[in-house]
């Protein structure tokens, strides 16, 4: 039953997120350019909760941003669903409880979200390639989202212990022994 609220409660603050990320974010630009919330969403939901959940949710948070914000359906969902693939890898190999450790693990699921859509753009939409913006653009983003990550860290923490132990439960022991 506690799943189902937190996959519900996940939903709803994606459509919190969607709204300040439209809104909110769109006033404090840096350079044009606003954070991506949902990679950082997906990769706590990947880290705390597991691949498990982390890769359904990004690929279904994925097509409701696509549906609400894209021309193309499916393109977000793809790179979400590999961000929540990535966040298991990476939960696996490192500790979530330096700020420094999820501060590089952010960096990470950004540059390889933006480079996976610049990629999937490229061959489905047939966009232009420019490097020198692209690499502007997805350094401003993930230093954005790192400075996010760092103000946002303590709160992520405990509702990821939270959702953590919820899905995880017992196995939580198991990895350090």
């Amino acid at each position: 039953m506690k799943n189902v609220i937190i996959i519900i409660t996940t939903i709803f603050i994606f459509l919190i997120l969607y709204f300040l990320q439209v809104n909110f974010f769109n006033w404090f630009t840096i350079a044009g350019i606003s954070p991506n919330l949902f990679v950082i969403l997906v990769l706590f939901l990947g880290l705390f909760a597991g691949k498990r959940v982390g890769v359904p949710m990004g690929i279904f948070l994925g097509i409701l941003l696509d549906f609400f914000a894209s021309k193309k359906i499916g393109i977000s969902a793809i790179m979400l669903g590999i961000i929540g693939i990535i966040a298991g890898v990476l939960d696996k190999n490192f500790s979530k409880d330096s700020r420094m450790t999820i501060i590089l693990m952010t960096i990470l699921s950004t540059a390889i979200y933006e480079v996976g859509i610049y990629i999937l753009n490229y061959i489905i939409v047939s966009t232009n390639i420019e490097i020198i913006l692209f690499v502007k653009i997805l350094l401003i983003e993930a230093i954005y989202n790192a400075i996010l990550t760092v103000i946002l860290y303590p709160i992520l923490q405990k509702a990821g212990y939270y959702i953590e132990e919820v899905f995880r439960g017992k196995q939580i022991l198991t990895r350090y022994y």
